[in-house]
């Protein structure tokens, strides 16, 4: 499915971007209001690559958003409590209430791609959680919530040029860890790891959007025309 996504795609002209993202961005701000008096749920959930550039995606959904309405959740790994206990435990706590927006920073999706290919999960772990994600998503959406994934993808060579870029920069060498080099390492892996995940969890409750990212201003705005097209849908 990767290989199949268009990265090429992009705005020639800073003001045509401009002018999409505002409206979008108001689009979503009133769907959010609108989903908030019907009291619908709605999550987005955001994988990608190491520096893909989903931070700058969210700081764009949320920009312009009430901040009563909505929540991020950025996902690290599990603590010792959550180890304890079956690993969709912890993010049950944080889904949205009905009419509330909740964006995750990663996901759920862990399982089966970063703990797959770190081996933080056993195979059996790993493999039967395609079934048990799928089941848990049905049952969000069964239950009214609009549930959004989106994966954000470049190529290896756009993310080696963010990563010395990033390194460079005083303002943001914090983004930049061992462990993201050590994960570049890794590439196939992790590249065979989301192929699975993409073919084996997208549905028709909840189906992959795969958005090319080396472009930041396309991918931005195309998220936020999904987003909003799936939201008047459901409402």
């Amino acid at each position: 499915m990767l290989d199949k996504v268009d990265l090429e795609t992009k705005f020639d002209d800073k003001d045509d971007y401009e002018d999409e993202l505002d409206q979008y961005q108001l689009r979503l701000l009133e769907l959010s209001h609108k989903a908030k008096e019907a009291k619908v749920p709605i999550c987005m959930v955001f994988e990608g690559w190491d520096a893909s550039g989903k931070g700058g995606v969210i700081k764009r959904i949320i920009e312009n958003l009430d901040p009563r309405g909505y929540r991020v959740i950025a996902i690290r790994g599990p603590t010792q409590d959550e180890l304890a206990r079956p690993y969709l435990w912890r993010f049950w706590s944080v889904l949205p209430a009905k009419g509330e927006l909740v964006i995750f920073d990663r996901s759920w999706y862990g399982r089966v791609l970063v703990e797959r290919v770190e081996k933080f999960a056993t195979k059996d772990d790993w493999k039967r959680a395609y079934e048990e994600i799928n089941n848990f998503e049905r049952l969000l959406s069964d239950d009214g919530m609009v549930l959004m994934k989106f994966f954000i993808h470049i190529d290896k060579k756009t993310q080696l040029k963010r990563f010395e870029e990033r390194q460079k920069n005083p303002y943001k060498n914090w983004k930049i860890t061992e462990e993201d080099w050590r994960n570049r390492k890794k590439w196939d892996k992790y590249e065979e790891a989301v192929e699975e995940m993409l073919a084996r969890t997208s549905t028709r409750e909840a189906p992959w959007h795969v958005i090319g990212g080396i472009w930041k201003w396309w991918a931005r705005v195309e998220v936020l025309k999904i987003a909003c097209r799936t939201i008047e849908e459901r409402l």
